[in-house]
């Protein structure tokens, strides 16, 4: 069957009341204020409001609206709207279509139903949202779109966007200072440019819809190991299945009518698993469609029968996804800042904006960390699928070569390009590169950008670009300080690279990360190695951080700490509502079984006694197995139904913190007894379940089923992946493990 050719540049932006739109429908002095608004980061004139708003009412009514809402990204990770007609009284009866300046630029939501860390109570409910000029509104579900703020009555962002928002300023400030030292005096704007790798599952959908673990946890929290899963590599860029090829014409077309720059699409490692990667575009809109695209996943999967899966790690035992952050530097003339010359070795401007990096993620790799710590990015973060825990960052060969010149103070000499030879005739060469790629760097440079590959699938990439453009402000305005007081130039920018390069070389490592003696030259070193989002989260109120981001006027204190107790919170329910989900599944699904199970082996044993048959003990030994399993999960039931009605920690009732900062009861060794250890602040020793006196000596761990390693006295995380079975395997268990073995 002939499909129907698609015009892809017609069908481009097609919904999306872009900068074209904007010039055929508005006044050529209302465009022009528009423009100059956007340049010079003024307000716009509440008259040009008006006749854009009225523009894109009219423009937005011709694709279908009838509605509009402010679109805005609050600190849920995803966004949020509220949708109001068009519609206002027109005389008596009569109604007219209409959208003002005044409704175009500012809304109103209820701020404390919202994560706020305390910024707002349930009397304290009005919030702002105010329009964002620089995004483009665009129209889909009959409805138009305009991309907002979110703020509190006081001021206080509750929001993603405006913390980026206000770090492109700021380094945009420091970027033109250090051009304007080499002379360059065109550029008048530097944009932090994004290119986010979305990595996603497809199910199918019945399938997902008899899982309970999937549909509440967007993970599977039992189950089996397939007898074939990844092993022999044959999924990665393996041809697309027909039904999966449909999918992705469709979300294609989908993205592409929203303006979203959709490139390249693969399957990846796992099976069921693949990417879609965009071509960049400046942070701000790169975040805007990054929450687009993975709304539009799911919606566009739905129409085919499927399931898209955004979890990190939606199933054991095969890789996880992840989201690459691509970050570059592009200037209004269209120069890459992190674009090495023709010789690198003497492209001084760009080794100024190099060490700026290094020093940036060397000084502040904790808050780093910090911003891609969630709880599903702690199941996938560290196992031999994604960067490991530690901060680093990967040069290659030829960088790492001329840093280490520098610092030596010795000459460079320049690595001339190879040619690959394959061995065909009629292949051509190939033109070698002077550094390979390394998946195991968390921060890689990948020859004209830096490939920030700790973010996890279903998070927005708005705070990890936050961090990297602040800390990139930090650096550069400290280098400017500097360099604009020297009276020879030339000498005191060749002595600063040298101080940097030298001061900040351990944060470099080109070698292996997943290797185990990584872990420990990085301890040597002195660098950060925090695990999980516990570990992390006090990065937030760390008095250096706070500094940082309240100098550059990013985050203030409050907003800083706010942000802390949102993602602590997160922690604890997440972690709550997947535990009552396991509670839930065992209950109702597994017991029964078991029990049901154990009946019809006691059954067969006596119909075998009855007929003078021996019964072998094997048989008896796994009838005793599965009823004392069974025994310890009923135990484990009722002890994580009793954790559950627990109240939150308070600082009382904490237990003391280790010098490795976790808490751990006086003793040492986790207690069992809820009333002198809260499971709440256990993140990395388990979830703890006392067993009857029948059975002492038995305790029930939850185990992380990932690549990493736990051991009896320090178990990792609960709830982290699916479980399983070690002493019994019947098909029916999946997540108790007994340490020690129970003797019952």
């Amino acid at each position: 069957m002939c499909e129907k050719k698609i015009n892809v540049p017609a069908l481009f932006g097609e919904m999306v009341f872009g900068e074209q739109q904007m010039q055929q429908r508005l006044p050529a002095d209302v465009y022009r204020a528009w423009q100059q608004s956007l340049a010079q980061g003024t307000a716009l004139d509440r008259s040009v409001a008006g006749e854009i708003a009225g523009a894109m009412k009219d423009w937005a009514i011709e694709k279908g609206a009838t509605h509009y809402t402010h679109w805005f990204q609050p600190m849920t990770g995803f966004t949020a709207e509220k949708h109001d007609s068009f519609i206002t009284r027109d005389g008596k009866d009569g109604v007219r279509m209409e959208l003002s300046a005044k409704e175009l630029n500012k809304g109103e939501a209820d701020a404390s139903s919202f994560p706020s860390g305390g910024l707002r109570a349930t009397f304290e409910a009005r919030g702002y949202t105010a329009w964002d000029p620089t995004s483009y509104a665009f129209v889909k579900d009959d409805t138009l779109y305009i991309p907002t703020i979110f703020c509190s009555y006081s001021g206080q962002t509750l929001d993603k966007k405006t913390p980026l928002l206000r770090s492109m300023r700021e380094l945009d400030r420091a970027c033109v200072r250090i051009l304007r030292l080499f002379g360059n005096t065109e550029v008048q704007h530097v944009t932090a440019q994004v290119g986010p790798e979305q990595e996603y599952f497809l199910i199918d959908k019945s399938a997902y819809e008899r899982r309970e673990d999937l549909k509440l946890c967007g993970r599977t929290l039992f189950g089996a190991k397939p007898p074939k899963g990844q092993e022999l590599d044959d999924h990665y860029y393996g041809a697309i299945k027909p039904r999966v090829a449909a999918f992705m014409r469709e979300l294609d077309q989908e993205l592409w009518k929203l303006g979203v720059l959709a490139k390249t699409e693969h399957n990846e490692v796992a099976p069921a698993q693949h990417e879609l990667a965009p071509i960049y575009a400046d942070a701000n809109t790169a975040c805007d469609k990054n929450q687009l695209t993975m709304e539009m996943l799911k919606k566009v999967a739905a129409r085919h029968g499927l399931v898209c899966l955004l979890h990190e790690k939606p199933f054991a035992g095969v890789n996880g996804s992840g989201k690459h952050d691509n970050w570059s530097l592009q200037t209004d003339t269209g120069e890459n800042l992190l674009k090495p010359g023709g010789t690198p070795s003497q492209n001084a401007q760009f080794l100024l904006i190099l060490a700026a990096f290094i020093k940036g993620v060397d000084e502040y790799q904790e808050m780093l960390r910090c911003c891609v710590s969630y709880p599903g990015n702690d199941h996938r973060l560290g196992g031999n699928e994604a960067p490991p825990a530690i901060i680093s960052i990967f040069l290659g060969d030829e960088l790492t070569a001329i840093l280490d010149s520098i610092v030596q103070g010795t000459e460079y000499v320049d690595i001339t390009k190879k040619k690959l030879r394959v061995g065909i005739d009629a292949m051509p060469d190939i033109p070698q590169d002077t550094t390979d790629r390394n998946r195991t760097s968390p921060l890689a440079f990948t020859g004209n950008k830096f490939e920030f590959r700790m973010l996890g699938s279903s998070q927005s990439i708005a705070s990890p670009n936050v961090v990297l453009n602040t800390i990139m402000t930090e650096e550069l305005s400290q280098f400017a300080d500097r360099l604009e007081k020297a009276e020879n130039f030339q000498s005191a920018l060749q002595e600063l690279l040298q101080e940097t390069f030298t001061a900040h070389q351990r944060i470099i490592f080109n070698g292996n990360g997943y290797d185990d003696a990584w872990v420990a030259e990085a301890a040597r070193r002195g660098l950060a190695n925090l695990r999980d989002t516990v570990d992390c989260m006090p990065a937030y109120i760390d008095k250096k951080n706070v500094e940082l981001f309240t100098k550059h006027a990013v985050l203030t204190e409050t907003e800083m700490r706010a942000r802390y107790e949102i993602h602590l919170e997160n922690y604890c329910k997440v972690s709550a509502i997947e535990a009552n989900t396991l509670l839930d599944m065992a209950q109702r699904s597994i017991l029964p079984v078991a029990a049901r199970y154990s009946g019809d082996l006691a059954k067969g044993m006596a119909h075998k006694q009855e007929a003078g048959l021996a019964s072998t003990c094997r048989l008896e030994e796994h009838v005793g197995s599965v009823d004392s399993v069974t025994n310890c999960w009923m135990s484990a039931r009722i002890s994580l139904r009793r954790w559950r009605r627990l109240p939150p920690p308070t600082a009382a009732s904490r237990p003391p913190t280790t010098s490795a900062g976790r808490s751990t009861p006086a003793s040492g060794r986790p207690a069992t007894s809820s009333a002198s250890w809260n499971p709440w602040w256990t993140p990395r020793c388990g979830l703890i379940l006392p067993m009857p006196t029948s059975c002492s000596g038995c305790k029930v761990y939850l185990l992380y089923n990932d690549c990493k390693k736990g051991t009896e006295a320090s178990p990792p995380s609960p709830f982290s992946a699916t479980y399983t079975v070690r002493r019994w395997p019947s098909p029916f268990f999946g997540t108790v493990r007994s340490v020690p073995p129970c003797t019952r």
